[in-house]
């Protein structure tokens, strides 16, 4: 994201402070990005006994995630959700930004590269019934299906499309194709049976190119990260996160068609204010959701979670640390 050359009076003032999200919707760097159900769990015929933890071991650069994917059985999970295939995707998905933050496997449930996978998360800080209670409640806000309880591991909820569940200080999802909440309990149940052992994750997941946002991105958690978590998208995008336990922010890229035409709702938003970033650049001052355009096919997200009302001019000053990131 480029800095116009233009700048009101005002406008330098914020550039000359010192100043992140999920992708997709608003809900991604959130609570879980959660699907739909539909079936009641006792209408579900039990599901095939899994077999016994495969003895494979993942490489050494694998996430905790990816460590429990490879323990689940494939064929279980393929026979569970009556799909062609089950295969591990070699390549870990950038972790799922949120409250709480996950690492991510996925398993590839079709032949088609762009074809439904099942991904598996485990949160990278530690959690509580507290946190998984909020989570739920924040779901039920605004719920594409009413979430239902599940008996999995110490408690959890879920629809036809996700479970999330507490287990051992941790929480755990499951969220992938139209389904029944009956089968993706009988996933969880095998999380819950592989799960034992796996090692801590690690807090800090790094890539140099987003260290230079760190101290931005401080600021506008209020402390000090307790855990990071970088990546890439397919196309090659990075994703930055910095984590405490209570709240996130992120920088990702949306790739799209037209992206000016995405920005106008954005831009005649009471809320919004310009920032000099970018071909045009917004602060949402209700939320802290700050979006920049650059060029015709490119979006920057840098989103705080929760949403809430931030001084503008931090998250204007995180933007500028982050800008030579996506203008490259």
């Amino acid at each position: 994201m480029r800095i116009r050359r233009v700048v009101t009076a005002s406008a330098l003032t914020v550039v000359l402070l010192a100043g992140c999200s999920g992708p997709a919707d608003e809900d991604s760097p959130s609570v879980p990005p959660l699907v739909s159900m539909s079936t009641a769990p006792n209408s579900e015929t039990p599901s095939p006994t899994p077999s016994v933890t495969p003895s494979e071991t993942p490489s050494e650069t694998s996430k905790v995630a990816d460590t429990l994917c490879v323990r689940m059985d494939p064929t279980f999970v393929q026979t569970t959700l009556a799909v062609p295939v089950a295969n591990i995707q070699p390549k870990a998905p950038p972790a799922e930004l949120g409250i709480p933050t996950y690492d991510v496997c996925q398993f590839a449930l079709s032949a088609s590269p762009n074809g439904p996978v099942l991904r598996v998360g485990v949160s990278v800080l530690p959690a509580t019934k507290a946190m998984l209670a909020a989570t739920q409640k924040a779901y039920a806000a605004h719920p594409r299906e009413p979430a239902l309880p599940a008996k999995v591991g110490q408690g959890g909820y879920g629809t036809s499309t996700f479970l999330v569940f507490l287990l051992g200080g941790k929480m755990y999802k499951l969220s992938g194709p139209q389904a029944t909440l009956a089968k993706y309990v009988a996933l969880g149940q095998e999380v819950v049976r592989q799960a034992p052992g796996l090692p801590d994750a690690e807090r800090l997941i790094t890539r140099p190119e987003c260290d230079r946002g760190t101290a931005a991105a401080e600021k506008v958690l209020g402390a000090p990260a307790m855990a990071r978590r970088d990546g890439q998208t397919l196309l090659g995008d990075p994703v930055c996160g910095w984590m405490t336990s209570t709240s996130v922010v992120s920088t990702s890229v949306r790739r799209e068609r037209d992206a000016k035409a995405l920005m106008a709702p954005i831009r005649k938003l009471a809320t919004s204010q310009s920032i000099p970033l970018g071909d045009e650049g917004y602060v949402d001052t209700a939320t802290g959701r700050t979006t920049i355009r650059v060029g015709d096919d490119k979006i920057v997200d840098l989103v705080p979670l929760p949403a809430r009302a931030i001084n503008p001019d931090l998250m204007t000053q995180f933007a500028l640390a982050m800008s030579p990131v996506y203008t490259r």
